[in-house]
């Protein structure tokens, strides 16, 4: 069974599923020929939609659901009577979310992984290769003022920061350069308004002085998985520079590309 978003509700191996969360449906499908036949016995792939506030929700309400639909499965496994186990698995069915917060994870995945295509910033990540990010920032996420922004943790209201999983993004980078693609590390912003010009290029260099990559999910992504205290890496295919705007300098069948080869690493990655 799968709900709307495409979430697998089978739990019987949850300890094994990885979450995979893309906003659009080119890059749920790019990830989906890399993993392969076999991509259900461990992956569940999702297009959650564009911007780091559907990122979270779609993120959160998979989450969600898997956590219902595994509590559920629990109680049909055990010695609740009929009844209650039927009333369990309808509730599971139409589980509204959300279940996180609490940091306890969740039953059904053991990793989150936000992954899709983006810009790179010259000289760290070419247009063609990806980024396996060391973290996620919220980079716009904080207040303008008269002597320049100030983000959100400099105003004390929280954190734009999420880190990856360092081990297994180290492995991954490690793997896919073995394979012959080009790969870099850093941080991978995350931004509600695509940069368009060479000024909030430099602007974002100047606030996460090691940005590789920019993305408009990862950061969503994370947040959620990190209120199921989950651990969570974002890889990205690279389509353009970060800087002016040049719609005729994309390559984004260079990138999916590149993210569907990468998946097909990851696949190894993880279930090795």
């Amino acid at each position: 069974m799968e709900t709307s978003k495409g979430v697998s509700a089978n739990v019987s191996d949850s300890s094994s599923r990885v979450l995979i969360v893309t906003a659009v449906d080119a890059e749920k499908d790019a990830i989906l020929r890399g993993l392969g036949g076999h991509a259900a016995d461990h992956f569940d792939v999702i297009a959650a939609g564009v911007g780091p506030a559907s990122a979270a929700a779609g993120t959160a309400a998979a989450l969600a659901f898997a956590s219902a639909a595994a509590s559920a499965h629990k109680l049909a496994q055990g010695s609740a009577a009929p009844e209650e186990s039927d009333a369990a698995q309808a509730s599971a069915a139409s589980w509204p979310g959300p279940a996180g917060g609490t940091g306890n994870g969740s039953p059904a995945y053991r990793l989150v992984i936000s992954a899709g295509i983006g810009g790179g910033f010259p000289g760290r990540a070419p247009v063609g290769s990806l980024v396996v990010a060391d973290a996620m920032v919220a980079a716009d996420l904080g207040s303008q003022t008269p002597d320049g922004f100030l983000s959100v943790d400099e105003l004390g209201f929280g954190s734009s920061r999420v880190a990856a999983d360092a081990e297994l993004a180290a492995r991954l980078r490690h793997e896919l350069q073995r394979a012959g693609l080009a790969v870099s590390g850093g941080t991978s912003v995350t931004v509600s308004t695509a940069t368009g010009t060479a000024e909030t290029a430099a602007e974002l260099l100047r606030r996460v002085p090691d940005a590789a990559a920019e993305g408009m999910e990862g950061f969503g992504v994370a947040t959620a998985a990190q209120q199921f205290g989950l651990p969570v890496l974002e890889l990205r295919g690279i389509s353009n520079a970060v800087g002016p705007r040049d719609r005729d300098a994309w390559r984004i069948k260079d990138a999916l590309d590149a993210l569907q080869a990468a998946s097909s690493i990851l696949r190894e990655v993880i279930t090795s």
